[in-house]
C-alpha cells in the first residue's frame, strides 16, 4: 500500500500570492494537515504562452520569482503546454522556449498533449520531464494503458471518466504513472470535451472560437462532488490501498479563493481548517470580493 497521497496543484504562476503564504504554513505546522499529503508539483502557465492548452489567467508573475518559491520547498514546477493544434511554425516562440530553457534548470516538467511539441521538446530540452495531457480526453481503457506504456511519459492523466473503473484500475502495472483528475465538474455524460478543450487551444493561438459549452454553468465544487468521476478525501485510502499514488487538483481558470477551498477540503484536517483561514485571509492575501 502506498502511504502517501502526492498532489498536484493548479495555479503556479496564477496563484503565486496564495501559495507563497500556504506553502510555508504547510511546511511549519504540519500538524495542521493530513499525515498522508504532500505537495509534488504545482502546474500552470503565463498569460500570452500560445503553447498553452488550459485556461490561463490575466495574472502574471515573474518565472523566476515563481520558480525559487517552489525550488525553496522542493516542489516540482510543471509548464501547462498542452495546446492540441500546434503547427510546426510556432515551435520557434521565443516566449515559451525560454520558459522550457529556465524550467530545466529547475528540474520542471511540462504537461504536453502535442505530439508535434513533445518530439521538439524532448530533442531540445532532454532535462524536462513530460506528463501526458488530460486534454487527449482518453476514455477508452486499452487506450489509456497504452499511453501508460509510452517511455516518453512520466505521468498519465487520464480523463475523470475512468476514475471510477476500479476492476481495471487494480490490474494496472504501472500504477506509479497514474495521475488522477480529482475534482473535474464537467458533465460525466459530455461528449464535447475534446471540443472544449480545442476551444481553448484555438483561443490562447489568438484564434476566434464560437464554442459554447452545452452544460456550461460555471465551475461549482458541489457539482464536482456529485460527479461520478469525483474524488473526494474520503476516497484517496482507496485509491491508496490499490497502489495509487498521484492527485491532481484542476482550477487554474477560477479564482484563488475557491482554489483555497480545494487545499483546505483535501490538504487540511477538518479540525484545523478554520485555523488555517484565519492564518490565509487575516494576512490580506486573498480578496473575496
Amino acid at each position: 500500500m502506498n502511504k502517501k497521497a502526492y498532489f498536484h496543484l493548479p495555479g503556479l504562476f496564477e496563484f503565486y500570492e496564495l501559495y507563497s503564504r500556504f506553502l510555508p504554513l504547510f511546511y511549519s505546522h504540519r500538524e495542521y494537515f493530513y499525515d498522508r499529503c504532500e505537495i509534488a508539483s504545482i502546474y500552470g502557465s503565463p498569460k500570452d504562452t500560445i503553447w498553452s492548452g488550459g485556461r490561463v489567467s490575466s495574472e502574471y508573475e515573474d518565472p523566476l520569482k515563481v520558480l525559487e518559491l517552489v525550488r525553496r520547498y522542493g516542489i516540482s514546477p510543471r509548464l501547462t503546454f498542452s495546446n492540441s493544434l500546434l503547427k510546426k511554425e510556432h515551435l520557434s516562440d521565443s516566449k515559451c522556449n525560454n520558459l522550457c530553457s529556465l524550467f530545466e534548470k529547475y528540474d520542471g516538467g511540462v504537461i504536453v498533449h502535442s505530439e508535434l511539441l513533445l518530439e521538439y521538446l524532448m530533442e531540445n530540452y532532454p532535462g524536462l520531464y513530460f506528463v501526458s495531457s488530460t486534454t487527449k480526453v482518453i476514455t477508452d481503457f486499452n487506450e489509456f494503458e497504452k499511453e501508460l506504456e509510452r517511455s516518453e511519459f512520466s505521468y498519465v492523466v487520464p480523463d475523470f471518466r475512468l476514475n471510477d473503473k476500479t476492476d481495471e484500475l487494480k490490474e494496472l502495472s504501472q500504477k506509479n504513472k497514474v495521475e488522477f483528475l480529482m475534482n473535474e465538474c464537467c458533465s460525466y455524460d459530455c461528449i464535447n470535451r475534446k471540443e472544449c478543450y480545442e476551444s481553448v487551444s484555438r483561443i490562447n493561438l489568438g484564434m476566434d472560437s464560437d464554442y459554447v459549452c452545452p452544460y456550461g454553468k460555471g465551475y461549482r465544487f458541489s457539482d464536482a462532488m456529485n460527479n461520478k468521476g469525483f474524488i473526494g478525501v474520503d476516497d484517496i485510502e482507496k485509491y491508496l490501498k490499490m497502489g495509487f499514488s498521484n492527485f491532481k487538483i484542476e482550477g487554474r481558470g477560477l479564482g484563488s479563493a475557491l482554489v483555497f477551498e480545494f487545499l483546505l477540503y483535501y490538504l487540511v484536517k477538518p479540525e484545523y481548517q478554520l485555523k488555517v483561514r484565519e492564518e490565509i485571509y487575516l494576512g490580506n492575501m486573498l480578496d473575496l470580493f
